[in-house]
Order: structure tokens, then C-alpha cells, then sequence
């Protein structure tokens, strides 16, 4: 049997070719055959490129029904789709680059350094890519795969600050989207708002692999916006977004029952949701949200039930199929309510790191675990609450961050020490990154230069929110930096300054 992912989306909404598919806020937009259609013209033109399967396919687009349907022609012809945050610096895409040796690499503008196998796609349908697409005779066929067939890599980092591409198989992909579709109770009759970026498995793959499960209508935004989720929410029955979304509905004046009436299901992931925030978008809406848990490399690992009591504060039980389990420093099964690295095993769990066979010796345990590096307490009905990460990760309005990245460019500043950065509350964003940075006696430096240095090298969600100037960092015994004490020392560095 062809274990080809498209294969199986294109199965389930076969029947359905005339329904909306990717809609604007105006309703209007392709129906499920001309995106079919579409994606199988764009398969066309990467053929024509020589993309043969195992190729990859690098792509840096704004969020478009375009860019949807070369996402889908990159699994009909068997080519890996590698996807990058629109906001990365070309510093940063050419690292990725060099790593992932693509066949083709679209992007919205054209560059001249690559320009021999740069491609430009844009928004509407007379950008370069898409006008010849539209314009070249569909490729029909599906290319057959096996389920370990790689269907994408999506770049995370590491603490180190070297990029880590995790290789997700048709199988991974395939398995992760039909539980889901599952377990979150998707209907042909659901609409589902989107209003997430496509360039992380969030928006891609959790939330456009269910809507297409049942051939569901997505109103499909390229960014959120409150106001306009919010006077789009009685035309739909479902929202996936990340905590910033809710605490930014919760922002705006009277929201709640009047707002919801339509909707079903509220699901929140990407971030840790607060709480508190969960306790007030259920009392004044009525509607408890689906918090749930995952990892670029695995997809998700846990959910809390459709049915059944969501707890605020946890991510629910481990799917069907998924086995989980948690280990103590000592390397020792941690015992319900003790606190240990969660470690994860099953056919959701991704095919390894991208050309780092000693990455994937360490990350995975003999027995085929795979390490998360998130700390958790499982209790004795089986549901996870995660308490901590065993590395720095910050995770900011649902993107991840890491801090060695930072400091790197920080540390690269004429008369700059050292610095450390560090991840602290935020109320809209969960949390925001913080840079403490110690100058050599007699420099130069001030926060303005520092700020600058930052602005030129990475990409704007890694900008600090606050640089602090200081004598010292704090160290243990051992001479290493302590983060935590520094979490702690600038936990209201976030706030508004006043």
C-alpha cells in the first residue's frame, strides 16, 4: 500500500472536490479540487527542475494558498519539504542552506547570490512560481512511498545554537494527523480558523492535515489578528492557536459568551498556556480550552481529552500508540508525581536529525526513546504536567528560542565580556527574552549598540526584550552561570516601563 502522505489527504477529500477549502475572511478562495489542481501543477514545475523524491525542496514564503499547495506537490512527488521561518536573517538562511543541499529554494524575493536555483513565490497568483504554475499541465501521478520515506525537515535549534533539522517521515506525519483527527473529534461540517504561520508544524501539519482529514473548510488568515478572529469566530467551529491568541481575545473589550456561541473547540499548544488564562477564557466564554503537547520532533505527545475534564496547568495524557515515560537524574522510571525528563517512544516520534548521526546517538535511548529534554510529572492516571526544561529553550508567543544564538551575537560586540539570556514571564507573549551582558572595564558598550548588534544578525523574534547592563553574573561553585537566579532576578523585566 502507497504510504504516501498526499496520498491518504487526497483520499479523504476526494468526495468533496467542490467544497471551500482555504478561504479569506471574505469566504472567498479554492475549493479542495483547485487546490488539488494546483498542487499537482506546481508538482509539474518541480519536476521540470529535476526534483526527483529525496530531494529537498527549501522554502522561506509568506503564508499563502500557493505556498500551501507547493507544500502538497512536494509530497505528491516525493521531494522533502523543508520549510523556514519567514523572519530568519539571510545570514541565518544560508546556514540552512548549506545545510539541507536543496534541489530548489523558493522564497518571496529573489536573491542574487543564489540565483541559480533560487525560485520566487509570492502572495497572489502573478508572483513568478505560481503564474508559471498555473500555466503548466498538471503533473497526475502521486510518487509512491514507504512510511520511513522522509516527507519534511523542520530546522530546530539547539542550546548549542547550532541548527538541528528533524527528519519527519510520511509516517510520522500520517500517524500524528489521523489520531489527532480522532481524538479532537474533526467533522466535514467544521470550519476551522487559522490564523498560525506555516513555517513550523503547528499551522502545517497539526492543524491543515485535520481540517484536510475531514475536507473541512479553513478560513485561512495570513496572521492573527484579534479583532478580526474575533468578528470571524461565529462562522467557525474551531481555533488552534498558541497562549498569545487567547490572551489577546481576552484583551479586548467584552469578549466572551456572546463571541463563542458557534465554536466548539478552542485548542491552545506551541507554549505553556497559563493557568490562569485557562480559568478566565473559560469563565467568560464558557468553553474550557484543549491544551496539548508536542515537539517539531515528534509532533504531539499528549492531549487533554475532548470529552472529559481538561485541567488547567496540564497537556492531558499521552495519545494512543504514543508511549511515555519519565527518568530521574539517576536514570531511574520515575515513580507518579516525581519529577524527571520525559521521554517518549512511538510512530509520531521523528527518523532522526538531519546529517548528525552523534546528535541521534545522544537524543535517543537504546530502546528507541527519544529524550524531550522537557522536565514532567505524570501522575496516577497517567496525566502529564510539564514543570520545567531541562535546557534554556524560551519559547516566545509559540516560537523557539534558544539563548546560546544570542549570545553568541551579543559576545561578538567590541568590549563585551560575556552575557547570559534568559527567559522570563510575559503576559501576552508567555514568555520574553531578557540579555544580561557584563563590558570590559573602559568599553564602550551601552544597550542601544547592543540592541543594534542583535537587530543586524538574527531575526526579529529573537530580540531581546530588555538588555542589562552589569558587573558580574552569578556563579555556583563550579564557576557556570545561574540562569535560574537570573530568571528570578529579572522576572519583571517584561512588565511595561512606567
Amino acid at each position: 500500500m502507497d504510504a504516501n502522505l498526499y496520498s491518504l489527504l487526497r483520499g479523504r477529500f476526494a468526495h468533496a472536490m467542490s467544497r471551500p477549502a482555504l478561504v479569506g475572511a471574505d469566504g472567498r478562495g479554492p475549493t479542495y479540487g483547485e487546490v488539488d489542481d494546483l498542487a499537482a501543477r506546481f508538482a509539474a514545475v518541480l519536476a521540470a527542475r529535476d526534483v526527483v523524491p529525496g530531494d529537498r525542496v527549501v522554502v522561506q514564503a509568506e503564508k499563502s494558498v500557493g505556498a500551501v499547495a507547493l507544500y502538497l506537490a512536494c509530497l505528491r512527488i516525493g521531494a522533502v519539504f523543508v520549510p523556514l521561518n519567514t523572519a530568519y536573517t539571510e545570514r541565518e538562511v544560508d546556514r540552512f542552506l548549506a545545510d539541507a543541499g536543496p534541489r530548489v529554494f523558493v522564497c518571496s524575493h529573489l536573491r542574487d547570490a543564489i540565483a541559480p536555483y533560487v525560485e520566487v513565490l509570492g502572495t497572489t497568483a502573478d508572483s513568478p512560481l505560481w503564474a508559471e504554475a498555473l500555466t503548466t499541465a498538471p503533473h497526475e501521478t502521486i510518487a509512491p512511498r514507504e512510511p520511513a520515506d522522509l516527507a519534511a525537515i523542520v530546522y530546530t535549534s539547539g542550546t548549542t545554537g547550532v541548527s538541528k533539522g528533524a527528519m519527519l517521515s510520511h509516517g510520522n506525519l500520517a500517524a500524528n494527523a489521523l489520531t489527532l483527527h480522532r481524538l479532537w473529534g474533526f467533522r466535514e461540517d467544521d470550519v476551522l480558523l487559522h490564523a498560525l504561520p506555516i513555517f513550523h508544524v503547528h499551522g502545517l501539519f497539526v492543524a491543515l492535515h485535520c481540517a484536510m482529514l475531514s475536507a473541512a473548510t479553513v478560513i485561512f488568515l495570513p496572521k492573527f489578528d484579534a479583532a478580526q478572529v474575533r468578528s470571524l469566530l461565529p462562522r467557525s467551529t474551531v481555533l488552534m492557536g498558541v497562549p498569545t491568541f487567547y490572551t489577546r481575545l481576552l484583551g479586548l473589550e467584552g469578549f466572551g459568551r456572546s463571541d463563542c456561541h458557534h465554536m466548539r473547540l478552542f485548542i491552545s499548544g506551541s507554549a505553556p498556556l497559563l493557568a490562569e488564562t485557562w480559568r478566565e477564557f473559560e469563565a467568560r466564554t464558557g468553553m474550557p480550552i484543549l491544551e496539548r503537547y508536542g515537539m517539531t520532533e515528534t509532533g504531539m505527545i499528549t492531549s487533554n481529552p475532548l470529552d472529559g475534564p481538561r485541567v488547567p496547568g496540564t497537556v492531558g495524557f499521552a495519545l494512543p500508540d504514543v508511549e511515555i515515560r519519565v527518568v530521574r537524574e539517576d536514570g531511574g522510571r520515575a515513580a507518579p508525581g516525581e519529577a524527571g525528563v520525559l521521554e517518549v517512544r512511538g510512530p509520531n516520534v521523528f527518523r532522526g536529525y538531519w546529517r548528525m548521526p552523534e546528535r541521534n546517538a545522544e537524543e535517543f535511548r537504546r530502546d528507541g526513546f527519544f529524550v524531550t529534554g522537557d522536565i514532567a510529572v505524570v501522575d496516577t492516571q497517567g496525566r502529564v504536567t510539564l514543570v520545567g526544561r531541562a535546557k534554556d529553550l524560551i519559547i516566545s508567543g509559540g516560537l523557539n528560542i534558544y539563548p546560546k544564538e544570542i549570545e553568541e551575537a551579543l559576545d561578538a560586540v567590541d568590549g563585551v565580556a560575556e552575557s547570559a539570556v534568559v527567559g522570563v514571564p510575559d503576559p501576552d507573549f508567555g514568555e520574553s527574552v531578557v540579555a544580561i551582558v557584563v563590558a570590559r572595564p573602559g568599553s564602550a558598550v551601552t544597550v542601544d549598540g547592543l540592541m543594534e548588534a542583535v537587530h543586524g544578525r538574527l531575526a526579529r523574534f529573537k530580540h531581546p526584550r530588555r538588555i542589562v547592563l552589569v558587573d558580574e553574573l552569578p556563579r555556583n561553585a563550579m564557576g557556570k552561570v545561574q540562569k535560574n537566579v537570573l530568571r528570578e532576578r529579572y522576572r519583571d523585566a517584561a512588565a511595561p516601563v512606567r
